[in-house]
């Protein structure tokens, strides 16, 4: 990958200690526990060409490093995005083909984040209107609370007079 995999780190900001200083290789277990994802996504990821290639042991195992955490950690944001996974794949093509596709990355996110904003006006014009009920309701429990006590305090009343009535 390139700095781009370096410069995705959001997850390690806000948890530094779930890996281990020093440490630079990783089981597929240990990426699970680090990410969230399943072992059978971390490996769909690699058969469809999203992540790079995963060093391998002696035996065979994957070996995860920071740097494919890093990248692990953007897919998360832009699949957080809606962003299509072709689309996260070919966008991967273009990082492992070199700087010359730049300006083809640079058109996919800049498309990605108009989604994303157009996303965040809808979501606001939502909440605006789910704000509006939630006050209705409000205010409707509350007039409702007033009506309650004042027909409590009327009984009250009644129950009064008919207790003096009674007692004179």
């Amino acid at each position: 990958m390139t700095a781009e995999a370096g410069s995705c780190s959001a997850r390690q900001q806000q948890q530094p200690d779930r890996r281990p200083d020093g440490h630079d290789r990783y089981t597929i277990s240990e990426v699970v526990v680090f990410t969230g994802l399943t072992a059978h996504t971390l490996r769909w990821y690699e058969r469809i060409g999203l992540m790079p290639h995963i060093d391998r042991s002696h035996t065979g195992q994957r070996r995860y490093s920071n740097r494919d955490l890093d990248w692990l950690d953007f897919v998360g944001k832009l699949r957080l995005t809606g962003m299509p996974v072709a689309d996260m794949v070919r966008y991967a093509e273009l990082v492992r083909e070199g700087d010359h596709t730049y300006g083809e990355r640079f058109e996919l996110l800049e498309s990605t984040r108009r989604a994303v904003l157009d996303r965040i006006t809808e979501l606001q014009d939502t909440l605006a209107v789910l704000d509006r009920k939630i006050s209705f309701y409000a205010e409707a429990d509350l007039d409702a609370g007033l009506v309650r006590q004042v027909r409590q305090v009327r009984e009250d009343v009644r129950a009064g007079v008919r207790e003096m009535e009674r007692v004179r």
